[in-house]
């Protein structure tokens, strides 16, 4: 394989019916690119044909990886094995439902040649698109209500939007802070972006366009083990689990 420049990172758990579409278009943009790349599918111990759907794509698709794993441990877990298993230069990690299509990776090169080690996608600052906006009431309770607590709790006071799921990280940030990280499910996400503050990164936030699934939803519960989470990452920090 060429040197690879970008490493593209699904997390999937059951995702038989979504994944094989978005595979294919982001196989239709990167395989237009000039640089070397790879598509990596990790499987969080899926119950359905997950694993046999990418296994099945991989004479179709060049480049396409799959990490199997049986036991499900959650998309934290998920998202730092990948990361440390890839091999590119670059690291995105993407969802497996395509709300944000990997070609607004065309956003992200520019902030990199100013100096940014990690770049994040946001549905909250200027420029962005929710595509259908967000109900106003699960706006202001999970959206503006999360955003507040995590905010008081760890900070990153100056970003956003932590929880898109569209994030790219140089290899010696992925190789620096990944094997650092406590959090497998639900808050790996700021815990992520905390310690590459820690350790003296730059993070830099775009607005992105977001395919929003209103049908999907957020449990309570959910919610509570999120904000768990962070209490969590808090203490770590705290009593300098992190190093």
């Amino acid at each position: 394989m060429d040197h690879i420049k970008l490493s593209i990172i699904i997390p999937a758990y059951n995702e038989e019916k979504r994944l094989a579409r978005t595979l294919r278009e982001i196989d239709s943009y990167v395989s237009r690119q000039n640089y070397g790349y790879e598509i990596l599918v990790i499987s969080d111990g899926s119950k359905d044909n997950t694993a046999g759907l990418v296994n099945s794509l991989i004479p179709e698709i060049r480049n396409l990886r799959l990490i199997d794993r049986k036991e499900n441990k959650g998309k934290g877990f998920s998202v730092r094995q990948a990361m440390l298993e890839a091999k590119g230069d670059f690291r995105i990690f993407t969802d497996a439902d395509n709300s944000t299509s990997i070609d607004q990776v065309e956003k992200i090169w520019p902030e990199l040649e100013k100096g940014f080690d990690v770049v994040i996608g946001s549905r909250d600052i200027k420029g962005a698109v929710l595509d259908p906006p967000q109900p106003f009431i699960r706006n202001i309770i999970l959206g503006e209500g999360f955003k507040l607590f995590r905010k008081l709790a760890i900070g990153l006071w100056d970003l956003e939007d932590t929880q898109c799921g569209f994030k790219l990280f140089k290899k010696e940030v992925v190789e620096k802070v990944f094997p650092k990280c406590l959090i497998n499910r639900f808050a790996f996400d700021p815990e992520m972006l905390v310690l590459a503050r820690k350790y003296g990164f730059k993070v830099k936030e775009i607005p992105v366009y977001w395919k929003n699934d209103l049908e999907s939803t957020v449990k309570f519960k959910g919610m509570v083990k999120m904000a768990s989470d962070l209490l969590a990452i808090r203490f770590n920090l705290l009593s300098k689990k992190y190093g």
